[in-house]
């Protein structure tokens, strides 16, 4: 078995040829003008992966780009094969005339990204379960235990992760947004949030994670892979 790379490897393995790291995964975007052309890149990177596509790729199409995930699926993890097969794609793609690239500071819609819903609990084992029962959400291979995040089975829906509280907390809101953007789009993102209205409400653990707030209080994080290792 192949051992699991650290997010710093699994990042810098990687940042030069358009992906980034997010949250356990290698993800890149490919600008295209069609939903024709989107299918055959998806086509090329799959044949790019070869038999290792199976387990390894994940392609979302959409007419204008393909956005491509990569990680060791049954275990929930990167190893160097996802390296190597991001550099295959890469590969490929370039020679199609395009790019894998993170879309950070190009003008884009946003750049790639995760969404993860965070849940307040007192008894976190106590509410997994219905939290798991009403998503259909399943464990990431490897993590099922009673306080563990869950995820969607076909990969499309933001994880869920639940977070300790030491004492009821009424007056705050109870569920909050994780935003897992790139390392190098986080300043733009937060400098947004915060023309936009929002207030930086703890920067202690940056760059790991800011907590913001909406006007009304309600909160947001933005996230990177940084300083967690």
């Amino acid at each position: 078995m192949e051992e699991t790379l650290s997010r710093r490897d699994a990042s810098d393995a990687v940042s030069g040829l358009g992906w980034r790291y997010l949250l356990g995964t290698l993800r890149a975007s490919v600008v295209v003008g069609s939903m024709a052309r989107a299918a055959s890149v998806a086509a090329e990177a799959v044949a790019a992966c070869g038999a290792d596509a199976d387990g390894h790729l994940r392609a979302d199409l959409r007419a204008d780009r393909v956005v491509l995930t990569l990680q060791t699926l049954d275990r929930a993890a990167l190893t160097a094969l996802d390296v190597d097969l991001a550099r295959r794609i890469s590969d490929t793609v370039r020679q199609a005339g395009l790019r894998t690239e993170p879309e950070t500071g190009t003008g884009a819609a946003r750049s790639v990204q995760q969404l993860e819903i965070a849940i307040d609990a007192l008894d976190i084992a106590a509410i997994r379960p219905f939290w798991r029962a009403v998503t259909g959400y399943v464990a990431e291979p490897g993590a099922d235990g009673p306080r563990d995040p869950l995820v969607d089975p076909v990969g499309q829906g933001p994880a869920i992760w639940f977070q300790q509280m030491d004492a009821p907390r009424p007056q705050r809101n109870r569920v909050h947004f994780d935003i897992c953007v790139p390392h190098d789009e986080a300043p733009r993102r937060l400098a947004a949030a915060l023309a936009a209205g929002g207030r930086l409400l703890d920067e202690e653990a940056a760059p790991a994670f800011w907590v913001l707030a909406d006007a009304e209080g309600n909160e947001a994080c933005v996230t990177t892979w940084q300083g967690r290792d």
